[in-house]
């Protein structure tokens, strides 16, 4: 009798998608990298080569660190934050509907039920509200500080789930978050009394914010649609959001000269030609990238590595921009760098979440 009923607990436990540990497919184990991938239609994809996908995310991260310079081209021409942050979200939902086109049609399907309070979530926080606030941050700040304050926003996710959602998590959150406020201290150099810009420094925090409340967003059930479904309309979102604050038609500002500043100060393109490229290589060709990394990695480790984009924002903003750091700096860097890592990874159950979204 009892092994009856074990039996028939075990198949309900499989009809449901769970398995021993009672966990659900969405926050299930890391998939067997060795394994080949399922798609929603039931297709198989080649087997996953975790090599591959490290490359990709490396790729991607160097990107965006690459285009958080980029992005200055444009803004420091005269364009104003509010049609910067417009024309790119706006070309980046194009390229992505473009992707989707030629990859994913069942991504134009609409949202339903529950998906919609996610992806108007995610469009007007994850993708709107972190899209500005980072615009103003590296503006106003050096890119490295920049995108370090701006990459706590994983702490704040730990933080959240233990005290707010009251999830266990790894005894390492207290030493991960110990580093990431010591790091910060020692870039800071508060000893020294040096001061960074008030409003860059809180677009960088609130953008912090922004991006935590996307990966807490992003751990929902998202049913049939797939990660580039929920992007695409949580871009849709966003873009008509912004423009209706500031159409992106009025980007006047695009067609002039623009220094590309630095130690390439002696050199000009169109402000267009930079907004391009924040569009296709700054935006759209990395989060392309990072998708592709999921079919090789679990959604956890691409995150933990793309964490990689401040260190390469200190050497984009070193070689392009001289904004050098002291030693003590670089050694906070490093230290906030492992107290993300730990804090990313001291969940107890590590749900599967969407890439990092395009900033």
């Amino acid at each position: 009798m009892v092994r009856g009923r074990r039996r028939h607990r075990a198949a309900v436990g499989l009809r449901r998608g769970t398995h021993r540990g009672g966990r659900d497919r969405w926050r299930g184990a890391p998939p067997d990298p060795r394994a080949r991938l399922t798609q929603h239609d039931g297709s198989v994809n080649a087997p996953a080569r975790p090599l591959l996908g490290y490359a990709l995310v490396l790729a991607a991260a160097s990107l965006f660190a690459v285009n958080a310079g980029v992005s200055r081209v444009p803004l420091r021409s005269g364009t104003d934050i509010e049609t910067f942050t417009s024309v790119r979200v706006t070309g980046a939902l194009a390229v992505l509907a473009l992707i989707a086109l030629l990859t994913e049609r069942s991504a134009f399907r609409l949202p339903r039920g529950r998906q919609v309070a996610l992806v108007i979530g995610l469009g007007l926080v994850g993708v709107a509200g972190l899209q500005g606030f980072y615009n103003v941050a590296i503006d106003r700040l050096p890119l490295s500080i920049a995108l370090l304050v701006e990459y706590l926003g994983p702490v704040w996710v730990v933080l959240w789930v233990r005290f707010v959602r009251r999830e266990p998590v790894q005894p390492r959150m207290w030493p991960a978050l110990a580093l990431a406020l010591v790091g910060l201290a020692l870039v800071g150099r508060i000893w020294t009394g040096v001061a960074f810009d008030g409003i860059g420094l809180l677009a960088a925090l609130t953008a912090g914010v922004c991006f935590a409340a996307y990966f807490l967003l992003g751990e929902h059930e998202t049913g049939d649609m797939t990660p580039l479904a929920v992007i695409l309309w949580a871009f849709v979102v966003a873009v008509v959001t912004i423009n209706l604050i500031q159409p992106f038609w009025t980007a006047d500002q695009l067609g002039e000269s623009a220094s590309l500043l630095g130690r390439l100060d002696h050199l000009s393109v169109p402000a267009w030609v930079a907004m391009t490229s924040v569009i296709v290589l700054g935006t759209t060709a990395p989060f392309f990238l990072l998708l592709l990394a999921l079919r090789h990695l679990p959604a956890t480790t691409v995150s933990v590595v793309a964490m990689l984009e401040p260190a390469g924002a200190v050497v984009v903003g070193w070689l392009w921009f001289a904004e050098s750091l002291a030693p003590v700096q670089v050694a906070g860097v490093l230290l906030v760098l492992v107290g993300i890592v730990l804090a990313q990874t001291s969940r107890r159950v590590q749900p599967e979440t969407l890439p990092p979204t395009p900033v």
